[in-house]
């Protein structure tokens, strides 16, 4: 039998597709459904390290590992099958099925897409082979009509799997009606079929100005409200990309937070393991482009880039690398992690255009750790348990500390020869160095730091919530706004009938009989993945 799919669809770019999508994930596995999740492509620089056909791993977006975790059954590469990673303004490193394709980088986006869809395609239809409900993410709007034609994201996606579609819009930048209206005209008619409801999210206010506004849409469009959802900041859920919000932080209930700068370049990457620093009591999470933004700061990250030359460059070219030397130079703590890492170090060498096409990626460091960084062709993916080794300074509280992560960069990183094998700060379970410290300053290959329960405790004696309490959460949000059964009504009674494919490449299996969802309300109590 193949599965029946939902989709959440949004009118812009952050209208909370991946939060919703989430959410969905969580709440329908705990019905008793056996829940996947999919997004065909992503664009993004923040990426997990998965399992991969062949033994192999992978990288998937963030949004989508999460997501999986939410439904309860271990990410993997058919939850992602395509990701973009932009390396600069017109160019991106393609992974399908979390595997790098250099010869797609460089073809024109049209015909890319046409070779990228049965990538996804297939994904898709194991998934909905596999399990009772596939919770799909949309990318962007699903209307822009002048990429229609070559999107297989959206649309292509929601025929394919004759998927209930929701659109959302976040009504808190205004315009919402328009943007729900505008998005489900502009629609070709047997598409427009597939949306079945609406949902504003990010409310604020006497819910009572709405009306009429989701009664006349309705009129209009055919399509009721299914969801009024208020603005929920503090959520838990690491940010689609990142998004630079200084707002949701939890150091102003300190009289002295602990101040947190990440530099943020404009290639960063992986983003979204900060996410647990912005609501941690004690701690003010900012994020800074000029070197006034690092004074008075305890702590000054370097996150990880998707293009460490560039990067390092754009960073010297604003100041930032003075204003670094002069707080690493009174004590203060400078953490580098992956990209960050490797511009801490005395040099980077790239003979083969791996990181810079066109060579920038050779030259010196910002020479705060003597390491030297050699880009190679082969991408490193892998998951690594990791331990301090014994710490002074700034870092003495991670002494000892052990915890899991991911590696996924191009650079292997030494130190000289003659460097004493104390300086390595951080071994994965082999023994491997994936860590350096000298004085204040730590880089560290390994993400995912501050995920860890175990090293937010020893840096600051907190608690955190867990991903499950998260997604929990996220789930009961949704029992409180949303309207009794009207997801199991969007299942249950969808589709009536089949929507015909466009064409031959779009076909698929007749959906079956009705799926049924078994009515036990948090039954299915999910239970991290190992």
């Amino acid at each position: 039998m193949t599965g029946k799919a939902i989709m959440v669809l949004g009118t812009t770019s952050g209208a909370g597709k991946s939060w919703l999508a989430t959410a969905l994930c969580r709440w329908y596995a705990r019905r008793g459904l056996r829940v996947a999740p999919f997004k065909a492509q992503n664009m993004s620089n923040n990426a997990r390290v998965v399992p991969a056909p062949g033994g192999r791993m992978g990288e998937i977006g963030s949004a989508q590992y999460f997501q999986a975790l939410a439904a309860c059954i271990p990410p993997e590469v058919r939850h992602n099958p395509v990701l973009l990673k932009p390396e600069a303004d017109t160019r991106s490193q393609v992974v399908v099925m979390g595997e790098v394709r250099r010869d797609l980088a460089e073809v024109p986006w049209r015909r890319r897409s046409e070779a990228l869809w049965p990538h996804a395609r297939q994904a898709l239809a194991s998934l909905q082979a596999e399990h009772d409900l596939v919770v799909i993410e949309g990318a962007g709007s699903p209307a822009e009509i002048n990429l229609h034609a070559s999107d297989y994201v959206n649309m292509r996606t929601a025929r394919a799997a004759q998927a209930a579609c929701l659109l959302v819009t976040d009504i808190d930048r205004g315009g919402a009606f328009a943007h729900l209206y505008g998005t489900h005209q502009l629609l070709p008619p047997d598409e427009r079929a597939l949306i079945r409801g609406f949902v504003l999210n990010r409310f604020r206010g006497d819910a009572g100005l709405l009306s009429p506004g989701p009664e006349m849409l309705e009129q209009l469009t055919g399509v009721p409200t299914l969801a009024v959802l208020p603005m929920w900041r503090e959520h838990g859920l690491p940010e689609e990309d990142g998004v630079f919000d200084d707002r949701s932080t939890g150091g102003a209930a300190a009289a002295r937070p602990l101040r947190v700068a990440v530099v943020a370049y404009p290639r960063l990457s992986n983003l979204d393991e900060f996410q647990p620093l912005r609501n941690l009591a004690g701690v003010r999470l900012s994020w800074a482009r000029h070197p006034h933004e690092l004074d008075g700061v305890d702590w000054i990250i370097l996150p990880g880039s998707k293009h460490t030359g560039a990067d390092l460059a754009w960073l010297r070219a604003q100041r930032l690398d003075a204003a670094i030397a002069r707080h690493a130079g009174a004590g203060g703590a400078v953490l580098g992690i992956c990209g960050g890492l490797q511009m801490l170090g005395e040099a980077l060498v790239d003979l083969h255009g791996i990181d810079s096409p066109g060579g920038e990626s050779n030259g010196p460091g910002l020479g705060l750790l003597p390491l030297v960084t050699l880009f190679e062709p082969d991408k490193l993916l892998a998951p690594t348990q990791a331990t301090f080794a014994a710490l002074s300074g700034p870092w003495a509280a991670l002494s000892g500390v052990r915890f899991d992560g991911y590696e996924i960069h191009h650079g292997r990183t030494a130190p000289p020869a003659d460097l004493p094998a104390r300086a390595a700060a951080l071994r994965n379970a082999a023994g491997e160095a994936l860590g350096w410290r000298r004085g204040p300053g730590l880089g560290l290959y390994a993400h995912g730091l501050f995920e860890s329960p175990a090293v937010l405790r020893a840096l600051f004696g907190a608690q955190v919530r867990t991903l499950d309490a998260v997604f929990d959460g996220l789930a009961d949000f949704l029992d409180r706004h949303v309207a009794p059964d009207t997801l199991d009504a969007l299942i249950r009674t969808f589709p009536v009938s089949p929507v015909p494919p466009r064409s031959t490449k779009d076909k698929t299996d007749d959906d079956g009989p009705l799926l049924r969802p078994r009515r036990t309300r948090r039954a299915a109590r999910c239970r991290r993945p190992a």
